[in-house]
């Protein structure tokens, strides 16, 4: 569990250096560009966060952690990346603890925050309040408990199916980055 931890909050600390070192790399002024004040070259527009981009990023370097070719990410890419999302709720979203409300690529299938999503919002809202009466946090403890088994569970049918359609190397690195047991 520690390990799983660790190897997300890495993964967590490695996109944020991303998304860092993009936005800093880009000129947001128009001097930056070398455009007089006075031209008619439209100024630069900052860079906004794009989730999608995102998401095609972390596919993109999950791919060559794996070792898997265009072809085989066609058909194991999608259960490497939900066993990802899973696995990042199972732990409690990262190194940092607690999160406030859904994750952007964690939503259902609808684009809907998932019944976890909305049990750890309501935790974290009932913590929030200071006067919130112990026995609404305790119910609203087990609704949240019960929403991450079934997301365990969920972990556990996601890893067994994806165990079944890669490579034995695939699953030794699977192994090593915390996705598969």
């Amino acid at each position: 569990m520690f390990r799983r931890r660790v190897v997300f909050g890495l993964v967590a600390c490695l996109l944020a250096v991303l998304i860092v070192s993009q936005t800093l790399s880009q000129p947001a002024q128009r001097g930056q560009r070398g455009d007089a004040p006075g031209s008619q070259r439209p100024q630069m527009e900052r860079r906004q966060f794009d989730p999608e981009r995102m998401q095609q990023m972390m596919e993109q370097r999950m791919q060559r952690q794996v070792g898997a070719s265009d072809e085989e990410w066609k058909t194991i890419g999608q259960s490497v990346m939900k066993v990802s999302q899973l696995n990042q709720q199972v732990s409690g979203g990262g190194m940092f603890g607690g999160r406030r409300g859904p994750m952007p690529g964690r939503m259902g299938a609808q684009g809907q925050p998932t019944e976890f999503d909305k049990a750890t919002e309501q935790l974290q809202t009932l913590l929030d309040n200071n006067s919130a009466k112990p026995e609404d946090i305790e119910k609203q403890l087990t609704a949240f408990r019960a929403a991450r088994e079934k997301v365990k569970k969920q972990l556990a049918a996601e890893q067994q199916k994806l165990q079944q359609q890669v490579t034995v190397r695939q699953k030794a690195q699977l192994v090593l980055m915390g996705m598969l047991e």
